[in-house]
């Protein structure tokens, strides 16, 4: 218990499979949590859930405007923040040739610009905060091609790099503020299926029906608990690194 207690932390994609993982592995050990996605179904549930000081926000990611309001309210009401995990992400299907213009463009407005305008309007506040941690969620899918998610591929790959931007630029800039990717592979969320079959949400045995004993798939805390060790303190020589959450996937290649 306590492991981040205190912190204020932003999470975005809150009611998604991840999402709502990291929220509840950060409640128990004490953060106090701004909770964000695009659509507010269930955000009562999840907050009354929690147990500890959380707010939640609609939040568009791909919105600067929305960024600033954010980020502002979590010092309006915390008094400060510590750490912001870029969690809210999308899939379309699709090859080189089967993705429309608009999809690529709707895809990299969320997986990518996404987290630059995350980083980009967190980083103030943290460093005014002496220092924090940024955990921006990317994918194995950033280190070898999926052909059948192309735009997905690309904005994770951006994500990847992004981060190691901001971590050297952090370094350099001494300011105590860390940036990290975790890249898992497949996690048991209701995107898959919604992936899968185009509905919107999912039982957890439509879930599984899909995702099956294979083991390439996740559970959700799985990549809650990494996420909480690097907000926490006890990563604090962690910075610029890429975590595979993918049971050694990388390196027997993709199915």
């Amino acid at each position: 218990m306590g492991r981040v207690d205190g912190k204020v932390v932003i999470i975005t994609g809150a009611l998604g499979g991840i999402g709502r993982a990291d929220a509840a592995l950060f409640a128990r050990e004490g953060a106090r949590l701004v909770l964000t996605d695009i659509t507010e179904k269930g955000a009562d549930d999840l907050l009354a859930s929690l147990g500890t000081e959380a707010i939640f926000l609609r939040h568009d990611v791909s919105s600067e405007d929305d960024w600033a309001r954010v980020v502002a309210t979590a010092e309006e009401r915390f008094g400060r923040l510590d750490a912001l995990v870029n969690n809210a992400g999308m899939m379309v299907l699709g090859n080189l040739g089967d993705t429309s213009f608009a999809d690529w463009r709707r895809v990299m407005s969320v997986n990518l610009d996404g987290v630059f305008l995350g980083c980009r309007a967190a980083l103030p506040a943290l460093e005014r905060a002496g220092g924090g941690a940024i955990v921006n969620i990317s994918s194995i899918a950033a280190m070898h091609g999926m052909p059948y998610v192309t735009a997905y591929c690309a904005s994770k790959g951006g994500v990847r790099s992004l981060t190691k931007a901001v971590a050297v630029q952090c370094r350099q800039a001494k300011n105590n503020v860390r940036c990290n990717s975790v890249h898992p592979d497949g996690v048991k969320t209701p995107m898959v299926f919604k992936v899968a079959t185009g509905q919107d949400s999912a039982t957890r045995e439509e879930i599984e029906s899909i995702t099956g004993s294979s083991d390439r798939f996740c559970e959700p805390e799985d990549i809650a608990a990494v996420v909480l060790f690097l907000v926490s303190d006890e990563s604090r020589y962690v910075n610029g690194a890429e975590i595979m959450v993918d049971n050694a996937a990388l390196v027997t290649g993709p199915a």
